[in-house]
């Protein structure tokens, strides 16, 4: 490989949410990655600092080329200027669309499990949830339609968020599936925002579909928001997009991004973006290989070691979905016990709802040294909680 993630970045002392833990205690939760983003973006970034001056700062016309380009190259969806809209975050433009898309008191549809954040982005809003929880058979997870209609059937349901690929569970959605999920919201006149912010981390060879690409119906009802900050691992430098191709739909929710404050790039969100889209294409294939050999290395791992847990097979995302369920119907407890007698940080499922409460998620975009002592750890707590129960 041309790019080193096999070296050990030492984020202790560095105001990292991930790493603000005790000493001897190996972080693998939240969604950020343990790897230095890509050359191309520390260079951008580290030009920029050089300047020393740090004042306002506009979205030029390159950002938008670069963000057109990158999906155009890599997806296949050819999205104009007028469409994108920078903003701070995908959780603030998710939470600033669902105020503009929708009335305190409707329904807002979303699909477990999932990010446990869009529930604050709805509910803090005085909106309500509708969990249109997916199909699972013990292998893979699936949309359940008829559930999803009668959902969207409701009077109060104004809006759905689709996670397009979905996290925690790594579904890479395709065509058909999301043409039929356009068609029934339209039937229903139900808006979508689609969360994008993985799609640059699928399996190698292993593509994801944009909703807006879909049709034109998809296209007219869906505000779409996208980011560099998963892929390049630069959450921190507070920088996405929203894609909006209905002109009537982007006027409202653009003019919701302004009014809410959260359409203004900071000193260096405008060019870690368009050096990481412009520049990070190699850099971006060769994380995606190595990720893919963390989760087969895991998975080869545990079913050798722990077959009881069944670790589900995904297209998508850095983040591991372990099915613990012949051990425990409470993952809390079960991952307290691994973080308390080994040191081990990790996620119990219930906190995405739906099935979660059989499932534990582990993050793997980290070097194979810390992925090596992260999985015999898990080994080790969740034998030991085994052996604490009897089973």
């Amino acid at each position: 490989m041309k790019f080193d993630f096999d070296e050990i970045i030492n984020r202790r002392d560095t105001y990292s949410v991930k790493w603000d833990v005790s000493k001897g205690e190996l972080p693998m939760w939240v969604a950020d990655m343990d790897f230095k983003t890509a050359p191309a973006v520390i260079k951008a970034v580290t030009r920029r600092a050089e300047s020393g001056v740090f004042g306002y700062t506009i979205v030029p016309d390159r950002w938008y080329e670069a963000y057109i380009g990158h999906w155009k190259r890599l997806h296949g969806f050819e999205m104009k200027k007028e469409w994108l809209c920078f903003t701070t975050g995908v959780i603030p433009a998710i939470t600033s669309s669902v105020k503009r898309l929708t009335n305190p008191g409707d329904n807002v549809i979303v699909q477990t499990p999932v990010y446990n954040i869009f529930y604050n982005c709805v509910e803090n809003s005085g909106r309500h949830i509708l969990e249109n929880a997916l199909a699972f058979d013990g292998k893979k997870y699936s949309m359940d339609f008829d559930d999803l209609e009668k959902k969207l059937s409701h009077p109060y349901t104004t809006l759905m968020i689709l996670c397009n690929p979905q996290n925690p569970v790594g579904c890479v959605w395709d065509k058909d599936v999301l043409a039929k999920v356009g068609r029934l919201c339209d039937k229903y006149g139900v808006k979508v925002i689609s969360d994008e912010i993985h799609c640059d981390l699928t399996e190698p060879n292993v593509g994801y579909v944009p909703f807006a690409s879909v049709n034109e119906t998809c296209k007219n009802l869906s505000v779409t928001c996208l980011s560099v900050t998963k892929a390049f691992n630069l959450a921190a430098m507070q920088s996405a997009a929203v894609c909006v191709p209905n002109e009537n739909l982007g006027r409202v929710i653009f003019r919701g991004l302004n009014s809410d404050e959260v359409a203004e790039p900071g000193a260096f969100a405008i060019d870690a973006a368009i050096a990481a889209l412009e520049d990070g294409d190699e850099w971006l294939k060769e994380l995606r290989a190595y990720i893919s050999d963390n989760r087969a290395y895991l998975t080869e791992y545990l079913n050798k070691e722990l077959p009881k847990v069944n670790v589900i097979g995904q297209n998508a995302t850095y983040l591991i979905w372990a099915d613990v369920s012949y051990y425990t119907n409470d993952p809390v407890k079960l991952c307290d016990y691994i973080r308390k007698t080994t040191g081990l940080f990790i996620t119990p499922g219930m906190v995405y709802h739906g099935d979660g409460n059989k499932f534990v998620r582990i993050n793997v975009a980290c070097p194979k040294k810390t992925l090596s002592d992260g999985v015999e750890r898990f080994v080790k707590g969740v034998k030991g909680y085994a052996n604490s129960c009897g089973k």
